[in-house]
């Protein structure tokens, strides 16, 4: 069987998809690394293996190219937080998944890219929409139903969704710059349960 045949020529879109695969992964190990501000778009297609004109055909900008970073980054804790909870009683549902956030966050990568620069780069704003859409999404439909189980009293819920999210937010920027990032990430989560165990009906 000719060559040709045993393995054909990629597709244009294969092909996309594996230039844009491994722009992310330069970007996310750069951005980990010196931080968004200290790296340049020669520098990433470096890494990545392709020349700078595909960053901006397949991104339109470094900018652009974090943007789809930080995206991705919010999807994968969203996914550790699912994991997480999967199969527990609603109230386990938001005890794990706030603990998964918290560990999720001690990520290097998760706290430079989605904590650090994300708000910086993109404007509050921007940051909270995609938050919005992933971690703090799942943070109100698990203390919705704690309130129509009784586990929680009947309240406004978009108060409480954003006084929980700003707080592990806050207490994952602590964890990034703790000493011993383990005991903190311990403490944090011991004092995390005496604020929800204070919420309980």
């Amino acid at each position: 069987m000719p060559a040709s045949e045993a393995h054909p020529p990629r597709t244009k879109a294969e092909r996309s998809a594996v230039t844009k695969e491994a722009l992310l992964a330069a970007a996310r190990e750069l951005f980990t690394e010196r931080g968004y501000a200290d790296v340049g778009v020669a520098e990433l297609a470096q890494r990545a293996g392709v020349t700078t004109g595909a960053v901006y055909h397949h991104f339109g900008s470094k900018r652009g190219l974090f943007r789809a970073l930080l995206e991705a980054v919010h999807e994968e804790v969203a996914e550790s937080i699912a994991a997480a909870a999967d199969g527990l009683s609603p109230w386990d549902q938001l005890v794990a998944g706030c603990e998964a956030f918290l560990r999720a966050s001690t990520a290097p990568d998760v706290q430079r890219i989605m904590l650090v620069d994300g708000p910086a780069v993109l404007g509050w704003s921007a940051w909270r929409e995609l938050d919005a859409r992933t971690s703090m999404r799942q943070l109100e439909d698990v203390l919705a139903l704690l309130v129509r189980e009784g586990e929680l009293a009947d309240q406004p819920l978009e108060p409480l969704v954003h006084l929980l999210s700003g707080a592990m937010n806050e207490a994952a920027l602590w964890l990034a710059r703790s000493a011993d990032r383990e005991r903190g990430l311990a403490e944090t989560t011991a004092a995390l349960n005496r604020m929800l165990e204070a919420l309980r009906a």
